[in-house]
């Protein structure tokens, strides 16, 4: 563990730091696979407020 020592004797910790890398864009599948995933989210959420209005006794 990384440490320097202050005045009076008193030990300062430092994290430690991730290594930095740089992001690869997504590549044709992935892109695919995530509007796959958003349209299935959007369906799910759209039918959970579906049921939830129609449970409700606001009509």
């Amino acid at each position: 563990m990384r440490y320097t020592t202050e005045e009076g004797g008193r030990l300062n910790n430092f994290a430690v730091e991730p290594k930095v890398y740089q992001a690869t864009p997504p590549t044709k599948t992935e892109q695919r696979n995530y509007i796959i995933m958003g349209g299935l989210a959007l369906v799910l959420v759209s039918a959970l407020i579906f049921v939830a209005f129609s449970v409700s006794s606001v009509s």
